[in-house]
């Protein structure tokens, strides 16, 4: 895929991208501060906003298999079961029931299958996008910020969760998180963005660790000493 001058004006807010490439089958990660222009971004990749200006060149993706999750998960007003198969209905898919009961055992949802999702925790409503997101085996898949809301061991499991689906599908994902650690342990290539505009691309080591951007420098060297205090 591959975006070319591309502009959008949301009030005084504008992107502007003269050019940015997304590999695909890689392990993609957005960073950068909050309203760098990450969330923009990627809804104009997936169709969900339409650009101003400029072009996306899909490169043969049907933009239909492209799925993004919400920074606040959005629960159907229906059980966890439903909300679970409602990509697949709405594409025509039988639901395969051995596989989503698997899938709800192994991220202990479920016990609460019939349960009103809107009920679920905030964090088992993140869960359960997640899982909803990924249940019709999309060829690309977006992730905003949801795994920076999970516990450190749903975080674990979702990680090990995206690397195994990447092992045998070789999906395009773009994870999009202001949390370095969560770009380095899962991304190949990082994009870092500020006030609307795509200042780096690279791979995550050249990126992190041999910026010479002076923006990028300060955020990685602030975001380094917060995990130290932290400890």
């Amino acid at each position: 895929m591959r975006i070319i001058n591309l502009k959008k004006k949301l009030g005084k807010f504008t992107i502007d991208i003269p050019y940015l490439e997304l590999e695909s089958g890689c392990i993609h990660g957005f960073i950068g501060e909050n309203g760098s222009g990450k969330t923009t971004t990627a809804k104009l990749i997936a169709d969900i906003l339409k650009p101003d200006a400029g072009e996306i060149l899909y490169d043969g993706l049907d933009s239909r298999s492209i799925t993004m999750t919400a920074q606040k998960p959005y629960m159907l007003h229906t059980s966890v079961y439903e909300n679970i198969i409602y990509p697949l209905k709405i594409r025509n898919i039988k639901p395969n029931e051995i596989e989503i009961d698997t899938m709800l055992k192994k991220y202990d949802l479920y016990e609460k299958k019939k349960q009103y999702a809107r009920s679920l925790s905030s964090g088992e409503q993140q869960k359960l996008s997640l899982l909803r997101t990924l249940i019709f085996k999309p060829e690309f898949v977006i992730i905003d910020e949801t795994l920076s809301n999970l516990s450190a061991e749903s975080l674990e499991l979702f990680e090990n969760l995206i690397l195994e689906i990447q092992k045998a599908c070789c999906i395009t994902w773009v994870l999009i998180s202001h949390q370095p650690h969560i770009i380095n342990e899962l991304c190949d290539t990082v994009h870092f963005f500020a006030n609307g505009r795509l200042i780096e691309s690279g791979k995550k080591e050249q990126v992190f660790l041999y910026s010479q951007n002076p923006i990028v420098k300060t955020y990685v060297q602030r975001q380094v000493f917060g995990l130290l205090k932290e400890r």
